[in-house]
């Protein structure tokens, strides 16, 4: 494929000390995720609210949620093939200008068709900020230290997930609902303009020492932005089985943190008659374990390959650990206890999100840096797809049968059928054959 390559010129200081300006990158990163969350997550909290307001059943819901998860179906595979021609700077921007905008807009709608619109544009939005993510930590980090980048600034996820609960409630009581679409909204505002300041690729950043720019380069893969008229085609990273692999264990996964970031507080609210203000903390504590999970991860997988495994055992086992971790929620139903529940429910986040650590790096392990950010993309379309067609179908069964007990079991078996995927489809975790 014609590539027009940018000419680069480094600006690096050979005279400076040792930098370490990929972590400042890696924190922009994760407060970009934070931020994503906060905002995906709030109709979940106010569901209560806006549904005695607005009169929603439980179908009705899901198909606000369904419409948010096609639209950030779409979103995936525009965005992803977007970053590779924008580069990760201007993509970010334009991706979380128009997430921001959308998050704003659902203070002003007041239909199911409304708020199915505002969600599709906050999910068409929300849908860049992982693939950009990825491509940003594959420009600045050597394999050896890409899944413990990834899952700090994965863990962004579950750190707005923890937020959104303490903001989303304080703004609810002092103010009303639509307050809280606004005020959350405008935090993406405040995140471009440090990103706009700070971000460039190592080589073309004036603060990135020598010493610092070796190490990034350490895998002998010279980062540079590229720009390509015809970017990576989706039938040409069809060729390889490893991107069935991916894609069939997004689909098969991703819908069950949708399922949680959705329906958690309505679960705790219905099943353990706790309201909004009271669900705070289990919320907190949930996420927390999430949080430490997705960084647990990718540390684990990353920490396996320094004491010499290889690429490939570290992240298959860092990913069957996680796959273990969840086959307890089962029996999230069977408990009237809300702490044991909460905590079944803890960690199973948590091993999501270690699980989400190592999915990422693996695309970064297999594929060229200038196709991460499509096949993250493409892969997460799969996932999306996934979760639109749960959302639907958890509405559907709640409105039925009023029991959340058929989601969870089946919840609980996904990631080891997702893991036998990639143990049988992924022989060897190793790049492509370009």
């Amino acid at each position: 494929m014609p590539t027009n390559t940018t000419t680069t010129t480094t600006f690096t200081n050979p005279n400076a000390k040792d930098s370490k300006i990929r972590w400042t990158i890696v924190a922009l990163l994760f407060f970009a995720t934070t931020i994503n969350y906060i905002d995906r997550q709030v109709i979940g909290l106010l569901k209560p609210f806006i549904e005695k307001d607005l009169h929603w059943t439980e179908a009705d819901y899901g198909y606000i949620v369904t419409a948010f998860q096609i639209a950030y179906a779409i979103g995936l595979l525009i965005s992803g093939r977007m970053l590779d021609k924008l580069g990760s700077r201007l993509g970010y921007t334009v991706a979380i200008i128009i997430w921001s905008i959308g998050a704003v807009l659902h203070a002003f709608v007041h239909s199911v068709m409304g708020f199915g619109i505002v969600r599709s544009i906050l999910g068409i939005g929300e849908a860049a900020n992982f693939p950009a993510a990825v491509k940003t930590v594959a420009e600045w980090f050597p394999k050896k230290d890409r899944a413990l980048a990834t899952g700090i600034f994965n863990s962004g996820a579950t750190v707005g997930a923890i937020l959104a609960p303490i903001i989303v409630g304080g703004i609810t009581l002092v103010l009303n609902w639509k307050w809280a679409f606004i005020i959350t909204g405008l935090l993406g505002f405040i995140w471009i303009v440090f990103w706009v300041l700070i971000y460039r690729v190592p080589e073309k950043h004036k603060r990135v020492s020598a010493k610092e720019l070796e190490y990034i380069l350490s895998d002998n893969d010279t980062v540079v932005e590229t720009t390509d008229s015809k970017g990576i085609t989706w039938g040409a990273l069809f060729k390889y089985r490893q991107t069935y692999a991916i894609c069939f264990s997004r689909f098969f996964t991703d819908w069950v943190w949708w399922f949680f970031l959705f329906w958690a507080p309505d679960f705790l609210n219905k099943t353990q008659n706790i309201d909004l203000k009271h669900s705070i903390v289990p919320l907190i504590i949930i996420y927390s374990m999430a949080s430490i999970g997705g960084v647990f991860g990718g540390a684990l997988s990353s920490r396996l390959i320094k004491i010499g495994k290889t690429i490939d055992f570290a992240r298959k086992t860092a990913i069957l650990v996680c796959a273990m971790l969840v086959l307890p929620l089962t029996f999230a139903t069977q408990f009237d206890n809300l702490w044991i529940v909460v905590i079944i429910i803890g960690f199973a986040t948590a091993a999501h999100q270690g699980w989400a650590s190592n999915i990422f790096t693996i695309v970064s392990d297999i594929y060229p840096k200038k196709a991460v950010a499509t096949m993250v993309g493409l892969s997460g379309f799969a996932g999306a797809i996934g979760g639109a067609l749960a959302a639907s179908f958890v509405g559907l069964v709640l409105d039925i049968s009023g029991s959340y007990t058929l989601i969870f079991i089946i919840a609980s078996t996904m990631y080891l059928l997702a893991w036998l995927i990639l143990k049988i489809m992924i022989p060897q975790i190793k790049p492509i054959d370009q």
